[in-house]
């Protein structure tokens, strides 16, 4: 199923707009009322635990705490590429107590795969701001002739059936960078979905397959940095700062193959506007802070401010743009 998207950016920017408007009207405040926070905060990450979304979404929990004065509580909730634990808040009190951290695939990929989600991410959710921005990377392992982008395409052309891409699963992010990426190239290349990404990286290394499609994560670098596996490019504005050597796919001619994943907070919709204000601040102040940008950087994470507005402008671009891609890949969810 395809969500509508002709009005999806206004739907977006006049429900949090209204949200705010209309939280200020409340008399008196939840917060005047609640003390808000006063008990811990549930933060519900719907991936499994040691992965990117996990790691970010820890890390922000953490200093979250510290500022709020209150436990800010990660509770993984895997399932369906993030649908399982983005229900969970689509149907929880919107009192502030429960948030989720997104994934930009969950909202942006998932409603053009299955035919039910379980939620409507405009309807069913306030935005609150971005953390950042996660590179992702083209990865070869050692037995494949190709030490360039350019000379991978050239490859997988001439090789009969082309060359396979492994992928954490099929319909994720790296998924789609890797079906973009084979649009904008030419290059012939087949998905090789896996569940999740350890697996994925040992038989990438193993030589069981030829490319690796992935965000970069401590597993992952450290066998780059063995010389196991090797880096033909990445995506995103700039070039890494732990890999200075690789090129970016602008560089490299394809700007237009860019893909970048980006993570944030959400609550359930009607959150009153005092709360959304409230946690926005301190997510922006949390992401200002030194070792908050040293830990995510570890990443490979860009940390990113946003107002609510302007997080769910970006949600709304990538939606529509994902949806072109998704149809012309024929893509299919599991």
């Amino acid at each position: 199923m395809t969500h509508p998207t002709t009005s999806m950016r206004r739907r977006a920017l006049l429900a949090t707009a209204s949200a705010l408007a209309l939280g200020g009207l409340a008399a008196p405040s939840a917060m005047a009322q609640s003390g808000y926070p006063n008990k811990p905060i549930r933060l519900v990450i719907p991936f499994s635990p040691g992965g990117v979304t996990d790691v970010a979404g820890r890390t922000v929990a953490d200093f979250m705490s510290k500022r709020l004065g209150q436990q800010v509580v990660p509770d993984n909730r895997p399932g369906a590429s993030g649908n399982i634990g983005s229900q969970q808040v689509a149907t929880a009190e919107p009192d502030g107590y429960t948030l989720l951290v997104v994934l930009d695939g969950t909202f942006v990929i998932n409603p053009h795969l299955y035919e039910k989600v379980g939620f409507d991410p405009v309807r069913d959710f306030a935005p609150i701001g971005k953390i950042g921005d996660s590179t992702i990377i083209l990865v070869a392992n050692p037995g494949v002739k190709a030490r360039t982008l350019p000379e991978m395409v050239a490859l997988s052309k001439s090789t009969a059936g082309g060359l396979p891409f492994g992928t954490s699963g099929n319909g994720s992010i790296t998924h789609i960078a890797g079906e973009l990426l084979k649009q904008r190239t030419g290059a012939d290349l087949t998905h090789v979905p896996y569940k999740g990404g350890t697996q994925l990286i040992t038989d990438a290394a193993g030589g069981q397959f030829d490319l690796l499609v992935a965000n970069p994560f401590a597993p992952l670098n450290n066998l780059i940095a063995q010389g196991k596996l090797r880096v033909l490019a990445v995506t995103g504005p700039n070039r890494l700062a732990a890999m200075p050597q690789v090129p970016t796919l602008a560089e490299l001619g394809y700007p237009e193959a860019n893909l970048t994943s980006l993570f944030g907070i959400y609550a359930p919709a009607s959150l009153p506007a005092e709360v959304v204000r409230r946690l926005n601040a301190d997510i922006n102040k949390v992401l200002a802070d030194k070792d908050v940008q040293e830990q995510l950087r570890k990443l490979d994470n860009v940390p990113s401010t946003s107002t609510p507005q302007q997080f769910a402008a970006v949600i709304e671009r990538e939606y529509t743009a994902n949806a072109r891609i998704v149809k012309e890949a024929n893509i299919k969810a599991e």
